[in-house]
């Protein structure tokens, strides 16, 4: 009898090793990342890819009957909706603590932490210049300079990069001197918001703008590229990491949680840690061109070095002051009409 018992408890075993992963980065690295990690700890990854969007669609569809065990988000505002939304559930680990910086997670609770940044890329800012002087973009402040009118390109206010950005610039400046940031911002445009931030690269390099915004992976894509018109591109432009006298420069974040109803907690948690580790910090990070999140591993990007950003300084305001400041900040871009 009691052979039977344990027999039938085997299957029962085996399949508590696996995790189900929920993705919203489908890079090719990240792959040797997984397989790495199954190799060494035996629990085999499950993954569904999907966009932010349709990932916490997925989950609030699902509810309480969720296979997701962690959640992987590629931006701070992002990721602190879905945990506003209760997503997440927090977790406790001395291993995380120790490896990534408070600043790049969610703030503690007596239960732990309910996200963690993994990975960080900067927003900088790309200048022509033949039509700006590098000492008149050394900020994100003097972006709202009126000796810069005409001149900036940006993607939409409200896309999620730009809403962790201008989050982290209102914690600094106030409400007032911020919303009048924003303004200032509106006021220098040399066209309506629109594409992404490789087309605003682009547009500086075409003459029709002055100066724009953009993450560094985007940039680092267009020296990496193989093709002559990207080259070019790059070869027009140059690229500043704001703000190195003062606060530091922005930096954004790919994170991981795990879910609310993750069903293997255990494996959960053992596969936040493996992302803090020197191995699959070089894969989340370099595979995409970002950077560690981990403290003391250092990149090896020769398109992130070319830009300067080999240990540049990063500020240091905590990501979920996103969180707290989203609404805000989308109510003032309202009212300045950034659209």
């Amino acid at each position: 009898m009691a052979a039977l018992v344990l027999c039938s408890a085997l299957p029962a075993l085996a399949q508590d090793k696996v995790l189900n992963l929920y993705s919203a980065r489908h890079y090719q690295t990240d792959e040797v990342m997984y397989d790495t990690f199954t190799k060494t700890t035996g629990i085999k990854i499950n993954r569904v890819d999907a966009d932010d969007a349709g990932i916490v669609a997925r989950l609030r569809a699902e509810g309480a009957a969720s296979p997701a065990d962690v959640i992987l988000m590629v931006d701070a505002a992002r990721i602190a909706s879905a945990d506003a939304l209760g997503l997440f559930q927090p977790i406790k680990s001395a291993k995380l603590d120790a490896a990534i910086p408070a600043n790049l997670r969610a703030n503690a609770s007596a239960d732990g932490v309910t996200w963690t940044g993994f990975s960080t890329r900067a927003r900088v800012i790309v200048y022509d210049p033949k039509r700006v002087k590098a000492e008149d973009v050394a900020t994100y402040e003097q972006l709202a300079d009126p000796k810069l009118k005409g001149l900036l390109c940006t993607r939409s206010g409200s896309h999620p990069y730009n809403l962790s950005l201008f989050s982290t610039v209102i914690e600094r400046l106030g409400d007032v001197k911020g919303e009048a940031w924003l303004q200032g911002l509106v006021n220098n445009m040399a066209r309506a918001p629109k594409g992404g931030d490789t087309d605003q690269i682009k547009a500086v390099a075409s003459g029709e703008c002055g100066v724009a915004i953009t993450n560094t992976y985007y940039a680092a894509r267009l020296l990496k590229s193989d093709k002559a018109e990207d080259q070019a591109v790059m070869g027009k432009v140059r690229v500043v990491f704001p703000n190195q006298g003062t606060s530091g420069t922005h930096v954004n974040i790919a994170g991981a949680a795990v879910a609310k109803h993750a069903k293997h907690r255990d494996n959960a948690i053992t596969f936040m840690e493996f992302l803090a580790s020197p191995f699959a910090q070089d894969y989340f990070a370099n595979g995409n061109n970002e950077f560690p999140a981990a403290k003391g591993v250092k990149i090896d990007n020769p398109a992130l070095r070319a830009m300067g950003g080999d240990g540049f300084k990063a500020e240091t305001i905590p990501l979920s002051v996103v969180a707290k400041n989203m609404t805000k900040v989308q109510q003032m871009l309202d009212r300045v009409g950034y659209r």
